[in-house]
């Protein structure tokens, strides 16, 4: 049920990059094994040189994986049932409902004033991080869409290693890398709105990246907002936007405000009742 979820909410382009990202990166492996294979028949000398560099890389990896986890645990705030439990409600009941088991772990940190969030698998295990001033200047429901798009990246599997170790050269071909971390983001922003199920929440969420301001969080107009879009210079908006691995802030709107619609058109269901009720707003403890 949750696949069926996540496969609905995949943004169309992404299935598309995806499979193009996959060949492209499956065709770099071949040719690099290949030539590794024939460099080492002839002088095996340098395979094992290859092979040292190899290693070399994953020990690096798992060190810097190592000390960030060491890192978080003793300068972020770990939000679980003792600590922050209304949020830890938010991340449990919206991993339960996109089916991912166990619930990812979630960290409250300082950002210094920087609104942002983001997700990560570290020797396995699922992680995810709210900065303080995204929770200080966003509402409850603008802070539950922002941990459903999070959660997105886990339930639709951004952050596979081996599957981003297959693409991953893929990143470096001029426009697909971007336009295929768009296509993410802006698959994850769905299953933010469909976690969230509020439609002026979901779009103000996006708002306040540009807005950032508390005060003004009640009084933004969504609709001004994505009218924004329309005075995008065409051709410099587009340059700017085929280098970027983000959408544009009113892309994303826009991209939300479609969503609900279709959603409605199409007859599907946003979250049940059930989990409304799990989802609601509740004090802090």
């Amino acid at each position: 049920m949750a696949s069926d979820i996540i496969t609905r909410l995949r943004h169309p382009k992404e299935d598309g990059y995806g499979i193009v990202m996959m060949i492209f990166g499956s065709l770099y492996w071949l040719i690099i094994i290949a030539v590794v294979a024939a460099v080492g028949y002839k002088q095996p000398a340098s395979l094992l040189i290859y092979v040292a560099y190899a290693i070399g890389f994953i020990l690096f990896m798992l060190l810097s994986a190592a000390l960030f986890k060491a890192r978080i645990f003793g300068n972020y705030v770990l939000i679980g049932p003792e600590q922050f439990p209304h949020l830890h409600r938010m991340v449990q009941d919206g991993a339960a409902s996109v089916g991912i088991t166990p619930t990812p772990t979630a960290f409250l940190y300082n950002s210094n004033g920087l609104i942002n969030a983001f997700a990560r698998r570290l020797f396995g295990g699922r992680y995810i991080f709210l900065t303080s001033a995204l929770v200080e200047a966003d509402t409850d429901e603008q802070v539950k869409f922002v941990i459903g798009h999070e959660l997105g990246h886990h339930a639709a599997g951004h952050l596979n290693l081996l599957k981003n170790i297959v693409k991953g050269p893929a990143h470096f071909i001029p426009f697909l890398g971007p336009a295929y971390a768009r296509s993410r983001e802006l698959t994850c922003d769905r299953v933010g709105a469909y976690l969230c199920n509020d439609q002026k929440a979901s779009r103000t969420a996006l708002t306040m990246l540009a807005c950032g301001c508390r005060r003004l969080n009640s009084s933004l107009n969504c609709d001004a907002f994505e009218a924004q879009e329309k005075l995008v210079p065409p051709f410099w908006g587009w340059v700017l936007l085929i280098f970027s691995r983000y959408p544009r802030t009113t892309q994303r709107s826009l991209a939300v405000s479609t969503f609900f619609t279709e959603q409605l058109s199409r007859g599907y269901e946003t979250p049940t009742p059930s989990r409304d009720a799990a989802w609601s707003t509740r004090p802090a403890e």
